[in-house]
């Protein structure tokens, strides 16, 4: 991933120092695993754990002649390690090492993720409290509904973030997963019990079966539950977007000291960190159909897999990392307009009131679709002539013979909208 997107924690994870450090990981808990055995001698694993090292300008000078990673890797902890080097990758075959590493690797940047997933809730979690009792409208086609409040739509974004996390918990753990069974999967040459014990030196549950490799059903789960992350930000991000257009302007992204909108127009304030989001969700959601391609390989194991899932893991992770943080940011530093909210809220002359209306009607015994025909018939003309709801209620002589000036006046009433408002946020937050 470009470093433009790239924060340096999340980079680090992903840079040849680590990488090859977590192969040498691998290759020590086999190396132990097998000592406590009795395959490797104990003398022999105490010098190979005291000398394992590697240079990666060293392992990339031998990969040119050798065209073969694990390969130029060995070679050159052989030349760190000497002659008891003989007993590193005993038995194993590349897979062992490039899977298992993989899923340390894709484990340490999920517990990353799910920090960053707190961090953001959190943040969504206090705007929502503060903003529970700002009363906005609520939409749906993008044309006004009933009221709402600003607080109970963060609620909405808070209790996906919760479910995200238990899909990513579960990805984490699909994915902490190793394998030392060989060539394809037969324990041919290294034992079960050997691979039980590296796999719990290094945290890891061994697969009960596998082929060469580890099977990419987990691979598919981890980068899906990334891609439903990334929807769901991209769902944060747009709503902040349709907030902040000039006809609505109820939110907008916060806006530093010197920023400029645009090289040609500088009144412009524009939700470009909302539309960064946007975009990079596509990144992410393309990412996860490329770890689904790579289910199906050729029999006991290909290599087309490996080529996407060296783009793939760094730059899922990493952009997924990214996004949470800058979303975080924008949220924290979110700019509301109450007043707005309220401004727009009355701008349709009280149809927003029309399900009150009908249901009072209804109640009041009138059959219901007479009802909706005699409330629609004054929503109507407020669309035709911008005239007043109530206003024309209280001269329609149908609705008078069923309801009086004073009930029609009762209904136009915003807590009506509001009275479950901590009842929810109690099933939320556990508390109102």
């Amino acid at each position: 991933m470009i470093s433009r997107y790239t924060r340096p924690e999340m980079g680090r994870i992903w840079d040849d120092e680590n990488r090859y450090a977590k192969w040498l990981d691998v290759e020590l808990a086999a190396c132990e695993a097998m000592s406590e055995e009795g395959i490797v001698p104990r003398e022999s694993f105490d010098i190979i754990r005291e000398k394992a090292g590697f240079s990666v300008q060293r392992i990339l000078e031998i990969e040119e002649e050798t065209r073969h990673d694990v390969i130029a890797f060995l070679t050159n902890v052989a030349e760190h390690v000497g002659p008891d080097s003989r007993f590193i990758h005993l038995g194993l075959t590349s897979s062992d090492v490039l899977d298992t590493s993989l899923a340390l690797l894709l484990r340490e940047a999920m517990d990353r993720i799910l920090g960053g997933v707190d961090a953001l809730a959190a943040v969504i979690e206090r705007r929502a409290r503060e903003h529970k009792k700002t009363v906005m409208i609520g939409r749906s086609h993008g044309v006004h509904a009933e009221p709402i409040t600003f607080g109970l739509k963060l609620c909405v974004w808070y209790t996906e973030m919760q479910r995200n996390r238990l899909r990513l918990e579960q990805a984490r753990e699909v994915i902490s997963c190793g394998k030392f069974s060989g060539a394809v999967g037969t324990f041919a040459n290294v034992s079960p019990s050997v691979e039980a014990r590296a796999c719990r030196l290094l945290g890891l549950k061994p697969a009960e079966v596998s082929t060469q490799i580890l099977q990419r059903d987990r691979h598919a789960q981890y980068f899906s539950a990334l891609a439903v992350l990334a929807g769901t930000l991209e769902k944060i991000a747009v709503e902040i977007r349709h907030l902040q257009r000039t006809e609505v302007l109820e939110a907008e992204e916060p806006f530093a000291k010197g920023q400029k909108g645009s090289s040609a127009m500088p009144h412009k304030k524009n939700p470009i960190g909302c539309e960064n989001v946007s975009g990079l969700a596509r990144l992410v959601r393309t990412n996860a159909l490329a770890a689904m391609e790579n289910m199906a390989l050729w029999h006991e194991r290909d290599i087309s897999h490996s080529s996407v899932e060296r783009v793939i893991g760094p730059d899922s992770t990493i952009l997924i990392d990214y996004m949470l943080h800058r979303l975080k940011g924008i949220l924290d530093g979110l700019v509301v307009h109450p007043d707005r909210m309220l401004e727009n809220l009355h701008k349709t002359r009280g149809l927003i009131f029309s399900q009150q209306v009908l249901v009072q009607l209804a109640e009041k015994g009138l059959e219901r679709q007479a009802a909706y025909v005699l409330v629609q018939r004054n929503a109507l003309k407020v669309w035709e002539t911008g005239q007043d709801f109530k206003g024309l209620l209280l001269q329609d002589p149908d609705i008078l013979r069923v309801l009086s000036p004073e009930e029609i006046e009762g209904l136009f009433d915003l807590d009506y909208h509001l009275k479950h408002v901590d009842t929810i946020f109690e099933r939320v937050f556990g508390r109102p």
